[in-house]
């Protein structure tokens, strides 16, 4: 296998929406497709790649805003990830009537995640990365960790030198902070810390530099 990620940073919040694929076969999931539905799929194109599913690590409306136009690109449409916990954000748009704000509904996820089941990229294909569930900015958001690039799409978990925000409903700042101590600083420091948002950072830089953990 010759995994390799690609970022791409879309839509109004601006979210970083990311690609995950094998070289040597060809498939690759969408992790948190935002805005730009199209642009995302072009990419994927000119990596040689073929869709095979979307991971979610949660529901929150700008996490998931193109969901539909991506699953509906393919035929048949693509399976769908996300952890129960985050359904009820899910059937609820995300929660964008909240902001003041619309997205199409996204067809009703078939893969249900678990703390620490193996994922792969497609069909007959070997696992190539785990899920971590780590609750505290929604109660079912989960990190994908790929210990082949030695990195974790972290979602809103932490970000560079911050946290995710756990104002929102089934937010919880004391279980973020334990999960992110528990979890994220479980994995090597050289680990690279993909976030929904903003530069990416490491286990070690955020364990040193984090003011909201030090």
């Amino acid at each position: 296998m010759r995994i390799e990620y690609v970022r791409m940073t879309l839509g109004p919040l601006p979210n970083n929406v990311h690609l995950l694929g094998d070289h040597d076969s060809g498939d690759a999931v969408v992790i948190d497709p935002s805005y730009d539905s199209q642009f995302v799929l072009e990419r994927a194109d000119n990596m040689g790649w073929r869709l095979r599913g979307v991971w979610l690590t949660h529901a929150h409306f700008d996490h998931i805003a193109g969901v539909s136009d991506i699953v509906n690109a393919y035929d048949p449409p693509l399976p769908v990830g996300l952890h129960p916990e985050d359904l009820a954000w899910y059937r609820d748009g995300g929660g964008a009537g909240k902001f003041g704000m619309s997205i199409e509904q996204p067809p009703e996820p078939e893969l249900l995640f678990e703390d620490g089941m193996s994922l792969a990229l497609g069909l007959d294909q070997l696992p190539i990365a785990t899920v971590h569930h780590a609750p505290g900015h929604s109660p079912g958001h989960v990190m994908f960790y790929c210990q082949l690039l030695g990195v974790l799409f972290c979602g809103d978990v932490i970000f560079r030198e911050g946290i995710g925000r756990t104002d929102l409903e089934g937010g919880d700042q004391e279980t973020l902070i334990k999960n992110i101590r528990e979890k994220v600083f479980s994995f090597p420091d050289d680990t690279r810390l993909l976030p929904g948002h903003g530069p990416e950072s490491t286990v070690g830089h955020e364990r040193d530099c984090n003011p909201f953990l030090n």
